[in-house]
């Protein structure tokens, strides 16, 4: 599928998952390690390893150990199970994404145009509600 005939939402590109085995006995490991090390951090906070000094930067270098192994098991999964699907959007230009519609994009007049004059202006400004 070319880019120049795709419209909107239509898929560009489906590589599907590799789904190697390496990877899924890594993440297997990578889990029990977690587990090993969120079970240590919890003994620590119940036992109060957090009340002195070295206790408290240890906990504080286990719960670290645990968010990077959180993030090395995220990473491994989303390389290796999940498809690369890349999507085509449609670009906006800057005044859609304000919400003005095509014949509001240059704006109103300062002196208030088809609404009767500067004096409309200074009540509309005064009550926004006015005339609605």
């Amino acid at each position: 599928m070319s880019s120049s005939g795709s419209t909107y939402g239509d898929i560009h590109r489906y590589e599907p998952a590799r789904e190697s085995t390496a990877a899924a006995i890594a993440i297997v490991l990578l889990t029990i390690i977690e587990v090993v090390f969120v079970f240590m951090f919890t003994y620590g906070l119940v036992t109060g390893w957090a009340l002195t000094d070295i206790g408290n930067m240890f906990l504080g270098a286990v719960l670290a150990v645990i968010f990077i192994d959180l993030a090395f098991i995220l990473g491994l999964y989303r390389k290796e199970f999940l498809p690369d699907v890349m999507i085509v959007k449609k670009r906006r230009r800057k005044w859609e994404d304000l919400y003005i519609r095509g014949d509001q994009v240059d704006g109103e007049s300062l002196t208030g145009g088809e609404d009767g004059g500067p004096w409309e202006t200074v009540k509309r400004a005064v009550y926004p509600y006015y005339k609605r």
